[in-house]
């Protein structure tokens, strides 16, 4: 009975051990002092890296600079997207992170906007106090080529 159970099982983890994790296009490449990728490509899935929503200067952060800073992150997933040749209908699951809860309501308004005529990805949230730069969210996405 084990080795039917393991048999199916080890083509795919080959597979797995064949798929090699290439860095994918970017508009510009990052800083240098940035520890991680835009976003990387295995097989067919493109893994993109948080994007965090910058507010414009002199915005709150939780007020007016809210849904500036979720289109910012948002336009952000999109041009990594096309820089790949995908775009929003090629996203398969998001992760959105909040510094406050309270913004879903906004957030939900902007987001939805990306993915209209489209099927919507499937999605997890979270507040998270204490995001990079000080920014009011975070989502970062997963595409698929096919």
């Amino acid at each position: 009975m084990m080795k039917k159970l393991l048999a199916p099982a080890l083509p795919m983890t080959l597979l797995a051990a064949l798929m090699i994790a290439a860095p994918a296009a970017a508009q510009k490449p990052l800083p240098a002092k940035l520890p991680f990728s835009p976003a990387i490509r295995v097989g067919d899935m493109l893994y993109m890296s948080g994007q965090i929503g910058q507010v414009p200067d002199g915005m709150d952060p939780h007020k007016e600079g809210f849904d500036a800073a979720v289109k910012n992150a948002m336009d952000s997933i999109g041009k990594i997207l096309k820089d790949n040749g995908l775009d929003f209908g090629h996203v398969v699951k998001c992760t959105v992170m909040l510094d406050d809860m309270a913004d879903w309501p906004r957030f939900n308004t902007t987001y939805v906007s990306y993915f209209e005529g489209k099927r919507l990805p499937t999605r997890s949230a979270f507040g998270a106090d204490g995001l990079a730069l000080g920014a009011p969210l975070e989502v970062e996405c997963l595409a698929s080529f096919k």
